[in-house]
């Protein structure tokens, strides 16, 4: 039986190739990578046993995307517990706040603003497929894109 393919991908390949999108996201919402790395794989293997039909490769990077914030949020529930940038830093992950890397600027913004900022300019998605993926209004989106920049530049600074 021929291995199970993913919008043209085998398994592998899409693990290799959305690894990074996916630990991404979790540890954007987690702020904590040994959380986020359960998370990870809870995602993969959702992809694995559940065999999903996917259009094309945007739709399964969508898919990816939403399940993560799933899991995310399912752990957030279950833990009942938020960790704070500091102790993320001295977990495991070595975020500098140098001025090439916003990336913990993101992580110091409310979860609504980052992941809008995320999606947007790390991903490179447009305000409907936004809208899609985080299942709020188009308009939503856009007002959290505006609020999230202003936010970002009274916190990272300059333009």
């Amino acid at each position: 039986m021929p291995d199970k393919l993913y919008a043209g991908l085998s398994f592998e390949q899409t693990v290799h190739k959305y690894s990074q999108t996916v630990v991404s996201v979790c540890i954007m919402r987690l702020k904590n990578y040994p959380d986020a790395e359960d998370c990870f794989q809870n995602v993969f293997f959702k992809l694995f046993s559940s065999s999903p039909d996917f259009s094309d490769e945007k739709h399964l990077k969508a898919w990816l995307i939403r399940v993560a914030i799933n899991e995310c949020n399912n752990l957030l529930r279950k833990n009942k517990r938020l960790i704070t940038l500091d102790e993320a830093r001295k977990v495991s992950v070595n975020f500098e706040e140098d001025r090439h890397d916003i990336s913990w600027a993101l992580m110091k913004l409310p979860q609504k603003y980052s992941d809008v900022l995320y999606l947007y300019y790390s991903e490179q998605y447009k305000i409907n497929e936004i809208a899609e993926i985080l299942e709020i209004g188009e308009s939503a989106v856009k007002a959290r894109l505006k609020r999230g920049r202003e936010k970002l530049k009274a916190l990272y600074g300059g333009d």
